[in-house]
């Protein structure tokens, strides 16, 4: 299995996940820090068991775009071996900037280098949509997007890289804690009404004023949340993707608990961002408990 960074929703739930999977069975060999579009590729190929994946990505398989438009008609082929199991409310974009970095709103990014996530990710989509939303401008024409891996991100910023440094990350992310302890800084906010396209998989969100001890924000920050759906190979065993399944809703209430980044977390979040057909396992257990199952994510 694989995921994306250590300290995010993204990467937290499946650590946290792992030693219960296990109970039931499931012994999950995971991966962290990893660009999760091409852990979908390796699904599509044969090559991994499951992933954490974001919906553009699957979208843009399907359709041979993006970061897999080499493979042209095949993607749509490839597609075809991949299956979902759950989807989860995962990782709030936080755009961060110094307090006293001479950026204090979205127009101030004109001229400025900004992060825009690991290279060939899904990230970049999402987070160049959130800009453009949020000020207008666009990367390359008036700003510059600046890739890297999730993992050296945060230590670029400090470094000073680039200006902006756009990461998602839980709400109370140590990460941003820790940021904060060191020097201050400023999370940009977008209207409140601004809605994500729907098919980069994200919904809207609020990190209330004073989340991080850095922050110099004296009022609540609104912005987008990214969606993730747990996908797994169509060739997982029935058994292996109904028990992935089933330890992962009978464990949200302790999560939930434990950490206060898995707090958003619900079973209510079960089909959203969800393109790629249910894995027949992880059906039987929607079936079980007597929830519906939408006539589009039945596999053929």
């Amino acid at each position: 299995m694989e995921a994306a960074t250590t300290n995010s929703v993204v990467g937290l739930m499946p650590q946290t996940m792992a030693p219960h999977w296990a109970k039931v069975g499931v012994d999950v060999e995971l991966a962290l820090d990893q660009t999760l579009t091409k852990s979908l590729l390796k699904i599509a190929q044969g090559s991994l068991d499951s992933a954490v994946v974001p919906p553009p990505a699957y979208d843009n398989l399907l359709k041979g775009e993006g970061p897999y438009k080499a493979l042209g008609s095949k993607g749509a082929e490839m597609a075809g071996n991949v299956r979902s199991l759950f989807g989860f409310a995962a990782s709030i974009y936080h755009p961060v900037v110094w307090a006293d970095g001479g950026v204090a709103n979205w127009s101030q990014l004109k001229g400025k280098r900004v992060f825009v996530g690991p290279p060939a990710g899904a990230a970049n989509a999402q987070i160049r949509s959130l800009i453009k939303t949020a000020s207008g401008l666009e990367d390359g024409k008036d700003y510059e997007g600046i890739k890297a891996p999730w993992g050296a991100a945060t230590q670029g910023f400090k470094d000073g890289q680039f200006d902006v440094f756009i990461t998602p990350v839980g709400m109370g992310a140590q990460a941003l804690v820790e940021l904060g302890l060191t020097r201050k800084f400023r999370l940009l906010s977008m209207d409140q009404s601004a809605v994500p396209p729907k098919t980069l998989g994200m919904v809207r969100a609020k990190i209330p004023a004073g989340t991080y001890p850095g922050q110099v924000n004296q009022e609540d920050v609104y912005g987008w949340q990214t969606v993730m759906v747990m996908m797994a190979s169509k060739s997982m065993s029935d058994d292996t993707a109904y028990k992935l399944t089933k330890a992962y809703f009978d464990q949200i209430p302790g999560m939930q608990k434990g950490n206060a980044q898995l707090k958003d977390l619900s079973a209510d979040q079960r089909f959203d961002g969800m393109l790629a057909p249910l894995h027949p396992g992880a059906a039987r257990f929607y079936k079980e408990q007597g929830i519906a199952i939408p006539d589009d994510l039945v596999a053929k």
